[in-house]
């Protein structure tokens, strides 16, 4: 049931005898997922504006880039402030532009995608710390952005769907940031995986057993940590009263049985919940619409949901 387009992109990375993500410094894994989206992505959609800012946080200052849509709108539009994925140590604001792009354009609202600090360099939490700290940052600047901070929000994929959902547990319990929804695509949910999918999926699909392995120990540095509800959300014990969110996951993925977990028990605590999955599409998917029909149709899903949350 895999997609066959889905199995020719593998057949032909596995042609090319391409270095495995764990297999490199982090610095190499860095400059190979930047380098590989000129051959999966779209060309980037024309935006009204771009422009390059930075946010105050705890750790010091965290790049940004604002997307504003075409056509131009001289009042505020709704936002969304975006987290890329790359398992915590691999991203950034270029290999997520294009889908910050096509989201802001399909969406009809402003996009802010946040380069937040990664591992090893920075462990965890610091990653959540620049996520929450950039957040409020483009609530508190709303008025100079030229966004709503009643229409805010979060999203991100893999990783940066972990993000997302700890960002959202954490402005619940502050009680400072309203945040209207949540995007959530193949969520990171847990640390300590014993799923079926991670078993099924977790050889020859992209995302591997030992991938997973090495992005997790470049994180995290403390076993302890596992445990942390700031990095596995699926262990937060409340999860009451939390943004309206869309979870969309891939059936071959290996963190698909922790997103549909996850929705599950949104939806089990009284949230407004919303499940996709794409059965015949494997991890980092959405970001592939030049080579993967069905990215695009994923994006145009997640577009139509914020459009609808955001008003």
């Amino acid at each position: 049931m895999l997609h066959p387009q889905a199995r020719a992109l593998l057949d032909l990375i596995a042609s090319r005898n391409l270095p495995q993500v764990w297999e490199q410094t982090p610095a190499d894994a860095r400059e190979s997922y930047r380098a590989r989206r000129f051959f999966t992505q779209p060309d980037p959609t024309d935006m009204a504006d771009v422009q390059a800012l930075s946010a105050e946080g705890p750790h010091g200052p965290i790049p940004l880039r604002l997307y504003r849509p075409l056509p131009a709108s001289a009042g505020p539009l709704p936002v969304l402030v975006y987290y890329h994925g790359g398992g915590w140590v691999i991203g950034d604001l270029d290999t997520h532009d294009s889908l910050c792009r096509d989201l802001a354009s399909a969406a009809g609202c402003t996009v802010v995608s946040v380069d937040y600090r990664m591992g090893p360099e920075h462990r965890f939490p610091a990653a959540v710390d620049d996520c929450l700290a950039a957040t409020h940052w483009v609530a508190r600047n709303a008025a100079s952005l030229n966004v709503d901070a009643a229409r805010l929000a979060i999203g991100g994929d893999s990783a940066g769907g972990n993000l997302a959902a700890v960002v959202a547990i954490a402005a619940r319990n502050e009680g400072t940031l309203p945040i209207a929804f949540q995007l959530l695509i193949y969520p990171a949910t847990v640390m300590r995986r014993f799923t079926h999918s991670s078993n099924v999926n977790g050889q020859g699909l992209l995302l591997t057993v030992d991938s997973m392995r090495y992005f997790h120990d470049h994180y995290i540095d403390d076993d302890r940590h596992d445990q942390d509800w700031r990095a596995a959300p699926l262990l937060c014990e409340d999860l009451s009263k939390l943004p309206p969110a869309l979870v969309l996951v891939a059936g071959y993925d290996p963190l698909r049985d922790e997103g549909l977990a996850y929705a599950q028990r949104l939806t089990q605590a009284g949230n407004k919940a919303s499940l996709i999955s794409f059965e015949r599409q494997i991890h980092g998917f959405i970001t592939m619409g030049k080579v993967l029909d069905e990215a695009n149709e994923a994006v145009a899903i997640c577009a139509g949901a914020l459009k609808r949350a955001l008003g």
